[in-house]
């Protein structure tokens, strides 16, 4: 591989080419990444040199135990109360160039450090390589979409859905794949063929980007250093190094209550997000660490999917006739056991649901759902433990898990489509689903406790829910009664925060986005 090397005043930013630099001075991590130091220690003797790790992130500063050696983890300051003259600081991140920079701008003038090294990764070493093979090459019609978490977070159908998934399906609609190719980075591309039949959509594995096949990695690379536009709802590690030319677009999962858990600024890490309104504008670009100029207020393009209702899909998933339908999307509260716990905490109670404390409360809610023909559909988040939620046997509520959905390929605003009402907690979904103004609850309960934990984007929550608030399972019995009864004490709020949220209701987001980027109509 050739060596990348790049000079910005007094320091150096190189990578390093051989392991004799570890033999002479303790050595300081820029960035806590396991995997990086895992694959460090597997090339060099690094690891019995590793005197600290430094990372800005608060969340991940104390204490690293890694193969039985325990290891400091400090903020970046550290590096400025330090006598670095004999360390060696190597960065150990994706974002190798920000940490530089930042490092650079810490210490200043100061001189003493000498050369700061990055480690590249074998990711990273793919990358350089083909970024400079291509470095010349003009930018072609290619459009890149992904969706879901980084990949050691992957949840069986959450990389062909969300918001990628509705602009893409857009686009595809309106013919944009004549002109452009549209090419999805997903988990396993096999699973897609039946999008073999459209022209110019193509699926490739992110996984790719680590192949030992060089035709595939060439493919994934090709794409990644050549396409115009990225559209992506999480993860966008994958394009941290992009040309100026290129087009990062984070479309992120919706416009919410909850305060972003990661810190770290993105506004060099992609170019726009979308958003609904001047009023998530403002919290987003403060969230996210954007400037205003990113923010692009065409509203979210999954919240389409809302005004187009299809009736086959309550057939297809076998939800029974009623003449209402109340549905219920619990907010991530506790994870698979793969995953790490969230700090939303955990629920204590033993139905596995927020507010209903056991069974017999269970049977109340569906007593009153019979008595008014409706019927409750519980659907938790995709991270969510389903296992542990008590909500079988009753013959007006229906439980849908994520791998129901998956099977028969519904997206969830697909299914609010039918709802005649939704009873939320501090979901974004809440906020896709007050474009239709209709009904909603929100259960608050613990709403102190949550926002010591978490904490939310307004500072009075309750003034942003659009809804019944419910406090007790009293409260959710009496929603039920009110949707029954065709009451609805909140209209006038609901369209009121509205109005606040949502700067258009006309199910066009997709176009507005695609517009606001001059990709139709260009």
């Amino acid at each position: 591989m050739p060596v990348a090397r790049w000079k910005v005043k007094r320091m150096k930013l190189i990578k390093l080419e051989d392991g004799n630099v570890f033999y002479h001075k303790k050595l300081i991590c820029i960035g806590r990444s396991a995997a990086y130091i895992n694959e460090l220690c597997r090339r060099y003797p690094a690891l019995e040199r590793i005197e600290a790790i430094v990372e800005g992130d608060s969340r991940n500063q104390g204490e690293m135990v890694f193969s039985g050696k325990k290891i400091p983890v400090r903020d970046l300051t550290f590096l400025k109360r330090e006598d670095l003259s004999d360390r060696l600081l190597l960065i150990t991140d994706d974002y190798y160039r920000e940490l530089y920079d930042k490092i650079f701008r810490l210490l200043g003038e100061s001189g003493a450090v000498g050369d700061v090294y990055f480690f590249a990764d074998r990711e990273t070493e793919y990358e350089l390589y083909y970024r400079e093979k291509y470095k010349n090459a003009p930018l072609e019609n290619i459009i890149v979409f992904r969706s879901g978490p980084h990949a050691s977070g992957y949840v069986e159908g959450m990389d062909f859905s969300d918001n990628a998934r509705a602009l893409f399906e857009y686009a595809v609609s309106t013919g944009l794949n004549e002109k452009y190719e549209l090419i999805w980075f997903v988990k396993s591309p096999v699973a897609f063929s039946e999008y073999q039949k459209y022209k110019n959509v193509s699926f490739l594995p992110y996984e790719g980007s680590v192949s030992d096949c060089v035709k595939l990695r060439d493919s994934y690379y090709r794409v990644l250093c050549l396409a115009k536009y990225f559209f992506f709802t999480d993860a966008y590690g994958f394009v941290r190094n992009c040309r100026k030319d290129q087009i990062r677009v984070q479309l992120w999962h919706g416009c919410g209550y909850k305060k972003r858990l990661n810190t770290v600024s993105c506004r060099k890490r992609y170019d726009y997000m979308t958003v609904t309104s001047s009023l998530y504008a403002q919290i987003h670009a403060k969230e996210f660490g954007l400037g205003r100029s990113q923010m692009l207020i065409t509203g979210c393009a999954k919240t389409d999917w809302l005004f187009k209702f299809s009736p086959e899909i309550q057939d297809t998933l076998r939800i029974p006739k009623a003449d209402k339908y109340l549905f219920w999307l619990p907010t991530y509260r506790f994870s698979e056991k793969k995953m790490n716990k969230p700090v939303d905490g955990e629920l204590k109670v033993k139905t596995g649901l927020p507010l209903v404390a056991d069974m017999e409360e269970m049977e109340n809610i569906n007593r009153r759902l019979v008595r008014n023909n409706m019927i409750l559909v519980i659907k938790p988040h995709p991270f969510q433990d389903s296992a542990v939620i008590m909500a079988g046997n009753f013959s007006n509520i229906i439980l849908l898990k994520n791998e129901l959905l998956v099977k028969y390929d519904i997206q969830t605003n697909q299914l609010l489509a039918a709802a005649d009402a939704l009873i939320s907690d501090y979901s974004s979904t809440a906020v896709d689903y007050l474009v239709l103004n209709r009904p909603m609850a929100f259960l608050v309960d613990d709403a102190g406790s949550y926002s010591d934990r978490r904490g939310f984007v307004f500072e009075d929550i309750f003034r942003w829910l659009p809804g019944k608030k419910v406090f007790d399972i009293n409260g959710f019995y009496e929603f039920i009664e009110e949707i029954g009864g065709g009451r609805d004490g909140m209209k006038e709020m609901r369209t009121n925060l509205r109005r606040k949220m949502h700067r258009y209701q006309d199910g066009s987001n997709c176009r507005r986005i695609l517009e606001a980027l001059k990709i139709l109509g260009d």
